[in-house]
């Protein structure tokens, strides 16, 4: 069963946060993802305004999806997102 990631982003300087974009694509990949949508700025058509950008991800697994999390290729380019963000992940089983 697939499992997506959904994440919620608040980008406080887009040049550093760039860096973590570009390097984010090729572990997704490592890690058998595959990215669905990369949005900065989303359309809300119900409920409270969102202006945070939005990510989905698939993975084809629950365990993929955690091994992508967990893996030091992504935890060193969370640390380099971290001064630049603030990010929400959640991850959730496909139907």
């Amino acid at each position: 069963m697939s499992y997506y990631l959904i994440v919620r982003v608040k980008v406080n300087n887009p040049e550093g946060y760039a860096s973590y974009t570009a390097l984010t694509p090729d572990i997704v990949a490592a890690h058998g993802g595959r990215f669905l949508a990369r949005c900065p700025s989303p359309v809300t058509l119900e409920g409270p305004r969102e202006d945070q950008r939005v990510v989905l991800v698939e993975f084809p697994d629950e365990q993929h999806a955690r091994a992508f999390y967990d893996s030091a290729e992504y935890q060193a380019a969370k640390a380099i997102r971290e001064p630049f963000s603030e990010a929400q992940f959640l991850m959730v089983p496909g139907v």
